[in-house]
């Protein structure tokens, strides 16, 4: 068992990292409220796991309801958020149960927004069951749903009492998924450590073949970076936005295509390669160190190019709407080195679209 505390005043919560914890109720228990739970969950993950959870939870006195939303980025709107309302209140639900998202990065950001917003607030747990969401998107509060104009966009930073990650679960996840946790995994090393990107490099194959050993210290790498930066910066007000390396050019992508045809990890790859070609050209990194990124992505077997089709001006109004835009200005996460990251207003559009051009087959 590894456990990272994110210590949030008055709201501290433990990550805790194993294997076969959807098994062990007494890591549950002490964080609900009441003896009822909403499990939200999708068509794919809920045949694989909700089984046993709701068996653990049932066997230690839990009166467990369900939701099972469609499986995959274009849901996550109004109308499929609306889904888990109306099992809260069909289920008669009340403001201490705890809803607890079983899942990946989508049912985690919906699950937690309907429970800031559910009778003005209510518990919840995340369990996440892809590598993204288990190294990211679970932890540190971050809730919402998508807007055809933009990735996030209608949302709330809402806490949550516990994330319980069973790497069990990573067992059923499929290559691409895999690759698409990792995307955000090269991100920590890039933005905050330049020594675990130099371990990155050297044991990408080990998190390819899944060896247990190398995820569970590449999660608890991951998490402690993570949980460090938001007690600094709860609300992303400053540091936090250094987490969104890659993300501005990223979000552009996966808006620009439609939500859901290329993975978040994905997008986030290919708009990190951006990024830092966009460094370097403003003489912030080098090329070897460009090189070394490119590499380690295509290591990973993620997209260090664009999409075909998505035009560079597409890219520049869909950014427009980045949640980084101040005053009209949109701020970028650029790099100073491998290893530290830096929130700069210093790029014209004309630099942003050679970036982009740079890394795509426009």
């Amino acid at each position: 068992m590894r456990i990272v505390n994110v210590a949030l005043a008055g709201r501290e919560y433990p990550i805790r990292i194993g294997t076969g914890l959807l098994g062990e109720a007494q890591y549950l228990l002490p964080h609900l409220l009441q003896s009822k739970v909403l499990i939200v969950s999708n068509t794919t993950v809920a045949p694989l796991y909700l089984p046993k959870l709701k068996v653990t939870l049932a066997n230690a006195g839990i009166d467990v309801g369900e939701v099972i939303l469609p499986d995959g980025e274009c849901y996550k709107n109004w109308q499929t958020l609306n889904l888990i309302f109306d099992a809260l209140l069909s289920q008669h639900c009340e403001r201490k149960t705890t809803l607890i998202a079983l899942g990946g990065g989508v049912i985690g950001d919906m699950g937690g927004f309907a429970a800031a917003c559910y009778q003005r607030g209510m518990p919840f747990v995340q369990v996440p069951t892809t590598l993204l969401a288990q190294v990211d998107s679970s932890v540190g509060g971050k809730t919402a749903i998508n807007h055809p104009l933009g990735k996030n966009m209608i949302g709330a930073f809402y806490q949550p009492r516990l994330v319980l990650t069973d790497i069990s679960t990573l067992a059923t996840l499929d290559d691409r998924q895999l690759r698409a946790g990792i995307s955000e995994i090269i991100k920590i090393g890039l933005i905050r450590d330049a020594q675990f990107f130099n371990w990155l490099e050297q044991h990408m194959d080990s998190l390819l073949q899944r060896d247990p050993d190398a995820l569970a210290y590449a999660i608890e790498r991951s998490c402690d970076h993570k949980a460090a930066v938001v007690i600094a910066d709860e609300f992303e007000t400053g540091e936090r936005a250094l987490l969104n390396l890659g993300h501005t050019f990223g979000h552009a992508i996966e808006a620009g295509l439609g939500f859901g045809v290329w993975l978040h990890g994905e997008a986030v790859a290919a708009g990190t390669l951006m990024a830092a070609v966009l460094s370097e050209k403003l003489g912030m990194i080098t090329g070897d160190d460009t090189g070394r990124i490119e590499a380690l992505y295509r290591q990973a077997g993620l997209p260090v190019q664009g999409p075909a089709g998505l035009a560079s001006e597409k890219y520049v109004e869909l950014m427009r709407h980045d949640k980084k835009v101040q005053d009209g200005k949109l701020r970028l996460i650029l790099l100073e080195s491998i290893g530290k990251a830096t929130i700069s207003d210093n790029a014209n559009e004309g630099d942003m679209v050679w970036a982009i051009r740079r890394c795509s087959s426009e």
